[in-house]
């Protein structure tokens, strides 16, 4: 139950962090140039995001979590069961920034879901819980 718990919260903080990340960083704007001086004005335009920090600080959840789960689990069982978040980022990309969704881009999807529908069924660790 808690690797369920944690698998959860790893793939929801994973995927809105990169939304909110990606939303932010649409509002900062292009980062054309790698001059010392734009990259700094950029980083500081992103850190004053709300957005982005909000990304940030979602992706930080999702590091430690995925810290946690993968002390209980096997790597192979937790990063394929975690990949669902492409599924959940494609769509949250699609209703909530507007991003045009290829037919290939949601059959990739589809079968990626497919594969963690197929590991989900197997036995999630070999490790002592």
């Amino acid at each position: 139950m808690k690797t369920n718990v944690c698998l959860g919260i790893v793939v929801l903080a994973n995927a809105i962090g990169n939304v909110l990340l990606g939303y932010g960083m649409r509002q900062v704007g292009d980062i054309s140039s790698y001059s010392p001086w734009a990259l700094v004005s950029s980083g500081v335009a992103a850190m004053a995001n709300p957005w982005v920090l909000g990304g940030v600080a979602l992706l930080l959840v999702f590091f430690v979590a995925h810290a946690i789960v993968l002390s209980w689990a096997d790597l192979s069982y937790v990063l394929l069961v975690t990949s669902i978040g492409y599924g959940l980022v494609a769509a949250l990309s699609w209703a909530f920034l507007g991003e045009r969704i290829s037919a290939q881009r949601w059959l990739g999807t589809a079968v990626i879901t497919a594969g963690v529908m197929l590991v989900g069924r197997t036995q999630v660790s070999t490790a002592d819980q």
